[in-house]
C-alpha cells in the first residue's frame, strides 16, 4: 500500500529497507487535497540532497510523495490519504515523533537490503522485548492472513527497516500471548540497528508497519491461485491430483493399461 499515490511499476519505486536517517514530525495538518493529512518532517537533510518534486521517500516504510521541501533547512512535506492512515501506523504519529526515512533506490546504487516496495501490508503489535547480550529480541503478533507469506529466516520490513525473521509460530490455546486468528514472528536488533531505527524506541503494545517480503507474497499468490482456481476440468490442480493417484495405483499394481 503506497501512501498518497497510485501503485506504479515494479521498478519505479523500490527501497532496500536500510534506513538512512531518523526524521522528526514537525507538523500534522488536515488537507482536502489529499483527503487526509499533510506531514512536515524535519531533520531530513540526509535524504534531500538530490530531491526533486514528486520523488518518493519511505516514511516508516510507507512510500510517500514529496510535495514541498527545503534541502538547506532539512525539511520536506508529504500527503497521506485516509487509506494510508488506516493501513499503517502513520495515523498514530504525533508532532515531535521520530520516523525512519529512506529514499527510493537509485538504479546505479549498491543494493544491500532486500526488495521493499513501500506498500505496507498491515501493522503488527509488539508482544515482548527481551535483551540478548547487546542485542534485543522482539516478538510480534499479526493477523494470520499476513502470517502465511512469512518464510523462516526470510526478510520482513518493520517501519521500513529490513530485518531477518528469527521466529515464526502459530500459538495454540494455553500458549503465551495466544489470540485467535493471529500468528507470531520475531526479529533481533543488533546494537547498530537499535541506534538507527524507530523500532527499538517502541514499547510493548505499540505497533509497527509491516511489509512482507515480496518473494514470499509472490509464491503464496501462485500457490493460492493454483489451489483455489484449479478446480476446473483440466486445471492444474486436477492434473496434479490425477498424477499422484496414478502413481499410487501403479505402485499397488491396480493401474489398468
Amino acid at each position: 500500500m503506497t501512501g498518497g499515490r497510485a501503485l506504479t511499476g515494479w521498478a519505479s519505486n523500490m527501497f532496500t529497507g536500510l534506513v538512512e536517517t531518523l526524521g522528526t514530525i514537525k507538523s500534522i495538518s488536515p488537507t482536502t487535497e489529499f483527503e487526509g493529512f499533510s506531514f512536515v518532517i524535519t531533520n531530513a537533510g540526509d535524504v534531500l540532497g538530490d530531491c526533486k518534486l514528486g520523488d518518493s521517500i519511505a516514511v516508516n516504510g510507507v512510500c510517500l510523495t514529496v510535495t514541498r521541501w527545503d534541502a538547506d533547512e532539512g525539511w520536506f512535506e508529504v500527503g497521506l490519504a485516509n487509506e494510508t492512515l488506516s493501513r499503517s501506523n502513520l495515523g498514530k504519529l504525533q508532532v515531535g515523533g521520530k520516523v525512519n526515512l529512506e529514499r527510493a533506490m537509485a538504479g546505479h546504487g549498491r543494493f544491500g537490503g532486500h526488495f521493499v516496495q513501500g506498500h505496507v501490508d498491515t501493522t503488527a503489535k509488539i508482544l515482548s522485548i527481551t535483551p540478548d547480550g547487546d542485542s534485543i529480541r522482539l516478538l510480534f503478533s499479526l493477523p494470520l492472513e499476513f502470517y502465511t507469506p512469512l518464510i523462516p529466516k526470510g526478510y520482513i520490513a518493520l517501519d521500513g527497516t529490513s530485518l531477518t525473521l528469527t521466529h515464526l509460530s502459530v500459538p495454540k490455546p494455553g500458549d503465551d500471548h495466544y489470540e485467535p486468528g493471529v500468528g507470531h514472528f520475531g526479529v533481533m536488533l543488533v546494537v547498530h540497528t537499535q541506534s538507527r531505527t524507530v523500532v527499538a524506541m517502541k514499547a510493548v503494545g505499540e505497533s509497527v508497519n509491516v511489509e512482507c517480503d515480496v518473494v514470499g507474497k509472490g509464491v503464496e499468490s501462485v500457490v493460492r491461485n493454483v489451489l483455489e482456481g484449479g478446480g476446473e476440468t483440466g486445471g492444474a490442480l486436477e492434473v496434479m491430483v490425477e498424477r499422484a493417484v496414478e502413481r499410487v495405483l501403479a505402485r499397488k499394481g491396480l493401474l489398468k493399461e
